[in-house]
């Protein structure tokens, strides 16, 4: 095997340009937004920008995993997850109309009609929330750095065993840093959006969603690579069953944490805590919480049993699609109440926001693809990941 053998195929180009052009309509949109109705735009903004920092950081999340199981599930993938983890400077650029419109998101910016208690005062601080997102994105870019350093390395040296064991040394405290920090920054970006509620297993909401929309994104990316040279003759569909699997236990795990949250509030039934779900499963927004029941966690439950609609390389990517899909409701809905407790409200921008980012992100993950051989070309089990058999 040799990198010129398995660079990204013209396809990937075709992405990055048709991705660019979205993600320029996108922010156009925005644009105007701004001018017209700059709250809105900020709201709106904060969900398109939590979607797609989902994906990049559920990539990180996923790489350290291979690394540190060393499963073939992760060998064709490797390389797409890196790609979207070289993304997150950029996204720590995106992250400034943010810090530009926290007076317009956070309450806890200006007076309040009920207090906070000495602990949040103390907390939610525009330096404090300043000075942990630059920790956060300090990591998950450092991170990102040392294993994509790493493994371009391997390709070169493939028989040392101290670079192997170098990058399951780092994606060990490496995973426990990226979930103590995406809980961190789960309770700065989104949950101090009503500072008077709390609860203890939110992030992991967020870390179970980034591995879904991460997970989606790499069988989109690998069915779309196998369509042409290097990887047709590479994907095999007992690869997509395992990433189809994969997928369908971050499903559960999501549906779970989601349950949990849901029985402990409700069941203790305390006045300052029950306010979540008294905003989110009554009215408008109620049927958005059906449709998330239905669409995020039944209906790919039920379809992901199957296993030959896992081996499929037709239906499995739809499925992934369907899947991000609902995780930008699943955002707006956590975070949409917060701004408009009385009923849904969609805007022109909810649909815009999302658009820019992720078409400027796609755009850039593309450019990535490009940079390096599609697969670990030094990886010892490299082989093995693409003998042909089946199971």
């Amino acid at each position: 095997m040799t990198e010129q053998n398995y660079m990204a195929p013209e396809s990937v180009s075709r992405l990055a340009q048709r991705a660019l052009i979205a993600g320029l309509l996108g922010f156009a949109g925005c644009a105007a937004g701004v001018l017209t109705n700059s709250e809105q735009f900020f709201r709106s903004y904060l969900i398109g920008y939590l979607l797609t920092l989902g994906v990049a950081l559920g990539c990180l999340g996923l790489l350290m995993v291979q690394h540190m199981t060393g499963g073939n599930w992760g060998i064709l993938i490797r390389r797409p997850l890196e790609a979207a983890t070289r993304t997150i400077p950029l996204l720590a650029i995106l992250f400034i109309p943010i810090v530009v419109g926290m007076r317009r998101l956070y309450v806890w910016t200006g007076p309040m009609k009920e207090p906070l208690s000495n602990f949040q005062k103390g907390y939610l601080t525009t330096p404090g929330f300043l000075s942990r997102a630059v920790f956060y994105f300090g990591v998950w870019i450092l991170l990102s750095l040392l294993l994509n350093r790493w493994s371009l390395e391997q390709d070169t040296n493939s028989e040392d065993r101290a670079l192997r064991r170098r990058l399951q040394l780092l994606s060990g405290p490496g995973i426990v840093l990226y979930v103590f920090t995406m809980t961190f920054a789960a309770v700065d970006w989104v949950m101090s959006l009503s500072p008077h509620w709390v609860s203890t297993i939110y992030g992991f909401l967020f870390v179970a969603g980034q591995a879904i929309s991460a997970m989606s994104l790499m069988i989109i990316v690998i069915v779309m690579l196998s369509r042409s040279e290097p990887m047709s003759h590479v994907l095999q569909p007992r690869h997509l069953h395992d990433l189809g699997k994969l997928l369908f236990a971050f499903i559960m795990l999501w549906a779970y944490f989601s349950f949990s949250q849901l029985l402990i509030i409700w069941s203790g039934n305390l006045p300052e805590e029950i306010v979540f779900y008294s905003a989110r499963l009554h009215g408008s927004w109620g049927v958005v919480a059906v449709l998330l029941l239905l669409f995020h966690f039944a209906l790919p439950f039920s379809l992901l049993l199957s296993r030959d609609l896992k081996r499929s390389a037709r239906f499995l990517p739809k499925i992934a699609a369907a899947i991000i899909f609902m995780r930008a409701v699943d955002l707006f809905w956590l975070a949409g109440p917060e701004f408009f407790p009385k009923g849904l409200h969609l805007s022109w921008l909810d649909f815009a926001a999302p658009l820019g980012i992720g078409g400027i992100w796609l755009a850039v993950f593309a450019a990535q693809l490009k940079q390096r051989p599609l697969l670990p070309l030094g990886d010892p089990k490299l082989a093995e990941a693409i003998e042909h058999n089946e199971h």
